[in-house]
């Protein structure tokens, strides 16, 4: 049944004007992943869950000056994973990317972090050599080139399903999705950390997430909640699915900020529970306006809220158990029974 899901080909980088690179830890699941967009783009943020983690997300209102970005960064490592923007900010700098001040370029990346603290030693964390580190893997990717998915970047220390507790949850992970009607595509890069289980989005199949007690299958946190079973007490914020939703058709940035809040619409038909006291849910968008065409606003938005829903549950999907030094990894799809 997720056939369908394995096989979607569109991806983020199809979206013309941008750039999409990560960077993975080599000594513990964590990274950070790039959306660049040196041209600069239309920007809006929608943050839904409670215990977000951002950076730069109040210039993205419709009311304030700036009007474009420069790049978008998703990181690992909690708080101490915003330092992975200043990276992608210096890169920028560099290659002759944002808003022009005068006296040079200033290029504006608003960020979001994912906590993943608990998978290794937290001590080690995305910082801004691993924000430079991303921006040169995106520009090194040829023109349009499919991101790597699963276990990379923002989503490489990502869980998911820990409703009862860390020990009994699945590995997340980071997936892409896109779709083009009309010479316009729209695409999500979604890393998914969530709290809750994570669904096949037109199916209904549950995918990953929390496992029964022994650990040999997936629970079902949804109807586990239904039939009166307490939750386990979580640290706030240790749970969080961001991304970035995109289109290369021109926005505003009150229409940015729309496809920001529509693009929930598809974490929500993939992750159950969502946007929860203990989840930072935040989605970014991007309107490059580098399309020769354009969308009605309905069609744009229904494409916008399929690629996050797609995305989402590749990030599971693709996932795979990654060693850490003194722990069992936590399983992915591929090392679970598949659940009927």
């Amino acid at each position: 049944m997720t056939d369908d899901l394995l096989a979607h080909n569109g991806h983020l980088a199809q979206v013309l004007g941008l750039h999409v690179g990560h960077f993975t830890h080599p000594d513990r699941p964590t990274g950070c992943s790039v959306v660049l967009c040196p041209q600069g783009a239309t920007a809006g943020v929608d943050v839904r869950g409670a215990a977000p983690g951002t950076r730069e997300t109040d210039l993205l209102h419709p009311s304030h000056l700036v009007q474009h970005v420069h790049g978008i960064t998703l990181a690992g490592g909690s708080a101490w994973g915003l330092d992975a923007a200043s990276g992608t900010a210096r890169w920028l700098e560099e290659h002759g990317a944002g808003l022009d001040i005068g006296v040079g370029r200033l290029p504006l990346v608003p960020a979001a972090v994912l906590f993943d603290l608990t998978v290794g030693d937290m001590r080690i964390r995305p910082d801004a050599a691993a924000g430079y580190a991303a921006c040169q893997a995106a520009c090194a990717a040829a023109p349009h080139q499919r991101p790597a998915e699963g276990s990379v970047g923002a989503g490489a220390g990502a869980l998911v399903g820990k409703i009862f507790g860390f020990d009994r949850a699945m590995q997340g992970g980071i997936g892409t999705a896109s779709f083009t009607v009309h010479g316009v595509t729209v695409g999500a890069l979604i890393a998914c950390n969530a709290v809750g289980d994570v669904y096949h989005p037109r199916s209904g199949q549950l995918l990953a997430g929390c496992r029964s007690s022994d650990g040999r299958q997936l629970l079902g946190a949804r109807d586990a909640l239904l039939q009166g079973h307490a939750p386990q007490s979580l640290l706030a914020g240790s749970n969080t699915t961001i991304g970035v939703v995109a289109t290369d058709m021109a926005l505003t940035k009150a229409q940015a900020q729309r496809l920001a809040t529509v693009g929930h619409d598809g974490l929500a038909r993939a992750i159950n529970p969502v946007h929860t006291m203990s989840d930072g849910d935040t989605l970014f968008a991007l309107g490059t306006g580098q399309a020769p065409k354009a969308l009605d606003l309905m069609t744009l938005f229904t494409l916008a809220a399929e690629a996050v829903a797609i995305a989402t549950a590749r990030a599971v999907l693709l996932a795979r158990a990654l060693p850490v030094a003194g722990q069992t990894p936590a399983p992915s799809w591929a090392d679970m029974p598949p659940c009927l």
